[in-house]
C-alpha cells in the first residue's frame, strides 16, 4: 500500500466552449475542488454556494490562477427560489447551461434512537431534497434545448452500513435513486444524470469537523492507505460532464478505493 499522492493530471480541454454551475463551491472540499477543474478543462463556470464570504474568497483564489473570475451567486438549496434565481443568473451569464454540478450535501453523526427530527430532516433537505431542486431546475432548463449534463455528489455511504449515519446514507441513497429515475426521464432529450459515490475525500474543513480517529478509521479501510484528494473526485464529475461519457446516464461511479 502507497499513501504517496499522483501528480494532478494537465488539462483536456473536456469541457472547452461549456458553460459549468457548481453548487457549495466555496471552502476547500470537493466542491471548489470540481469547479476549479471545470476551469481548468476550459469551461466558463459559475460557482454558488450559502457562505457569502468564502464564496468570493473561492473566486478570487479561481481568478488569481486562471486570471478570469468565476461568475457567482449566492444559493440556499433548501429554498426553491435561490435555486430558481441560481439558473437564471447561469442563464443571464452564460445564455445557457451545459453543466450543473450538484455538490451540496450536509452529514453529522447521531445514533438513530438518539436523533431529533429536526437533525433527520436537516440532513435530508440540504443533501436530497436540494440535489432534486437543483437537478429539477436544471432538468427545466436542458431539456427542452436537448442538450446537457447532471452530475450529482452522492458517497459509498448510500451502499454501506455505519453506525450514526442514518440520515446521511438514507439521503446519499436517494441521491443515487434520483439520479437514476432523472436520467430515464431526461434521455429522450438527449440530457444525461450522473453521479459519484466518494469513500473518503480529505480536507480543512473536514479534518476541522471530525476525530483523528474517526478518519484514521476510514483510512484504514483504503486500498491505497490514504483519503483521496479532493480533485481526484473532481476529476471522474467532470469526465462525466464531458462528452468522453456521452453514453453514461443514471450511472452511480463510485471513486473509491476501499476494500469490499
Amino acid at each position: 500500500m502507497s499513501r504517496e499522492v499522483p501528480p494532478e493530471p494537465p488539462g483536456r480541454e473536456l469541457l472547452a466552449g461549456k458553460s459549468a454551475v457548481v453548487t457549495a463551491a466555496a471552502g476547500t472540499g470537493i466542491g471548489f475542488a470540481v469547479a476549479r477543474r471545470c476551469m481548468v478543462e476550459g469551461a466558463k463556470v459559475l460557482i454558488s454556494d450559502i457562505h457569502e464570504r468564502r464564496l468570493g474568497e473561492a473566486a478570487d483564489r479561481l481568478a488569481e490562477e486562471f486570471g478570469e473570475r468565476p461568475a457567482v451567486q449566492m444559493c440556499d438549496v433548501t429554498v426553491e427560489d435561490d435555486v430558481q434565481g441560481l439558473l437564471a443568473a447561469a442563464v443571464a451569464e452564460f445564455g445557457h447551461v451545459d453543466v450543473m454540478i450538484n455538490n451540496a450535501g450536509l452529514g453529522g453523526t447521531a445514533d438513530l434512537v438518539d436523533m431529533t427530527d429536526q437533525q433527520w430532516h436537516v440532513v435530508l433537505d440540504v443533501t436530497l431534497n436540494g440535489t432534486m431542486r437543483a437537478t429539477r431546475a436544471a432538468l427545466r432548463h436542458m431539456m427542452p434545448r436537448r442538450s446537457g449534463a447532471i452530475v450529482n455528489n452522492a458517497s459509498v455511504m448510500g451502499w454501506r452500513a455505519q453506525a450514526g449515519q442514518c440520515h446521511y446514507a438514507a439521503a446519499k441513497a436517494g441521491v443515487m435513486a434520483l439520479t437514476r429515475c432523472a436520467a430515464m426521464e431526461a434521455a429522450e432529450a438527449g440530457v444525461r444524470v450522473n453521479c459519484v459515490a466518494p469513500s473518503l475525500a480529505m480536507h480543512p474543513f473536514l479534518a476541522k469537523v471530525s476525530s483523528q480517529e474517526f478518519l484514521d478509521d476510514l483510512v484504514s479501510l483504503e486500498a491505497f492507505d490514504r483519503a483521496a484528494e479532493p480533485w481526484e473526485v473532481a476529476n471522474v464529475m467532470v469526465f462525466l460532464a464531458s462528452d468522453y461519457a456521452s453514453y453514461m446516464t443514471g450511472e452511480v461511479v463510485s471513486v473509491s478505493s476501499q476494500h469490499p
